[in-house]
């Protein structure tokens, strides 16, 4: 793949933190979502961080990601390039089938439970790393349940999506131990939240997409 500079000034691999192409600030890895520049001169998500060539680096956050497909991706790659239709919804979609399939992997090793009275159990034994609440909820339902002092809260997948993690139809209440599938979890659904937080947390995802 043809690369273009991430405005840092060393290699990918050379550090944790990187600097966003659209605000400038740098920041750990773990906040930002990468790029890189297709054959074609496209610019492509790279989610896993594995693609080929020199990233460019942009904050997870709707606002950003817009002003990043204005221009700031020619102007980082210091070349015309081309940004997809639709760039911003299809990171959000790649982003939410990320966490649902780690956290499908958490179910499938022991690492998580669903339904309002496993998830409470879990918490009063103190099992819970991740709270996970489905975003369409009824308000009511999920304030019965709390977040344990230094776990963590998500809120940003819709029931749809919690079930397709537990091999549902729909989930509103889920919990994770603790464990490096958890921590996974916890670094790809703050990117999602990120993503989710300017539109009510249900995202511009279709249900019909996110399942495919």
């Amino acid at each position: 793949m043809t690369v273009s500079d991430d405005q840092i000034g060393d290699d990918d691999s050379g550090g944790p933190e990187r600097r966003c192409i659209v605000t400038g600030d740098t920041q750990p890895k773990a906040g930002l979502i990468r790029f890189v520049i297709g054959p074609e001169g496209q610019v492509v998500p790279d989610i896993l961080g594995k693609l080929p060539g020199r990233g460019m680096w942009v904050t997870s956050d709707r606002d950003v990601l817009d002003k990043a497909t204005k221009g700031q991706f020619a102007r980082a790659a210091k070349r015309a390039v081309t940004v997809p239709e639709g760039l911003v919804a299809e990171v959000e979609r790649q982003l939410a089938r990320r966490v649902v399939d780690l956290v499908a992997l958490a179910r499938k090793a022991g690492l998580a439970v669903a339904g309002f009275e496993k998830v409470k159990n879990w918490l009063a034994n103190d099992q819970v790393r991740v709270l996970l609440q489905a975003s369409d909820g009824s308000a009511r339902g999920k304030t019965k349940l709390w977040t344990p002092q230094g776990a963590r809260f998500f809120g940003c997948l819709t029931s749809q999506e919690l079930g397709l993690a537990f091999g549902r139809q729909s989930v509103i209440h889920g919990a994770l131990a603790s464990g490096g599938l958890s921590n996974r979890v916890v670094e790809e659904a703050a990117k999602l939240r990120g993503l989710r937080e300017n539109d009510g947390g249900q995202g511009t995802v279709g249900k019909d997409k996110v399942a495919t």
